[in-house]
């Protein structure tokens, strides 16, 4: 998609955020890769979004939930009153427990778009960091999260200066290695990191998703 489109899409998902219930509490979105950078066309659009998680519960639509559809923890994972709204959209991890991160995916995203979304109960700024630190650890360094963003919402405010200088391609953001090395990377290390980053990223067709928990 060309630049122009690519903010659209952004401020199409921020709207959505904003006005509509979502699987889980939403408290920010930011935007990262191609679009952060200024490139045109934009080949995939990297969205993160930090969730809430849903306090108190409800056991009894939990229940009920699961008796018709199979899938546990509506109301506990996900908010009961938009699986009710949306069972098609409820998706479940491997252990038959509803998946935040999927349901979030299905809600926002279409199968087929060039959207990544990585959903994370920590801000994007401490994660970044987290996931550095853990893949320079076990190097594994898929795992990195690329920590060139910029904020687009956060509780409730939209940040309108984000949205024209991603238009105008106006934001000076480091190389993937030299960003890296800001975090503490060394050299050689950042620079594999970012060719793994590199050779992941061409793979990815469609609409991807990760979940994390920090």
């Amino acid at each position: 998609m060309d630049r122009e489109q690519a903010v659209a899409r952004l401020e199409t998902l921020v709207d959505r955020v904003e006005r509509e219930t979502m699987p889980v509490p939403v408290r920010e979105v930011w935007a990262f890769g191609d679009v952060a950078l200024g490139l045109d066309p934009v080949e995939r659009l990297d969205v993160y979004l930090t969730k809430d998680v849903i306090m108190g519960g409800d056991s009894e639509a939990a229940a009920d939930f699961e008796s018709e559809y199979g899938v546990k923890g509506v109301g506990t994972s996900v908010r009961a009153e938009w699986a009710e709204a949306h069972p098609d959209r409820v998706r479940a991890s491997d252990n038959g427990y509803a998946a935040p991160e999927k349901c979030l995916a299905a809600e926002l995203v279409a199968d087929e778009e060039p959207i990544h979304l990585e959903v994370c109960n920590a801000s994007f700024e401490d994660n970044v960091r987290q996931r550095l630190k853990g893949a320079l650890a076990r190097d594994a360094y898929e795992e990195v999260l690329d920590p060139r963003g910029v904020c687009l919402w956060v509780d409730g405010t939209r940040d309108e200066e984000a949205f024209d200088r991603l238009r105008e391609a106006s934001l000076a953001m480091p190389t993937l290695p030299a960003a890296l090395g800001m975090l503490g990377a060394d050299e050689d290390v950042a620079r594999e990191a970012a060719d793994v980053l590199k050779r992941q990223r061409a793979e990815q067709e469609g609409a991807s998703v990760r979940g994390d928990m920090v």
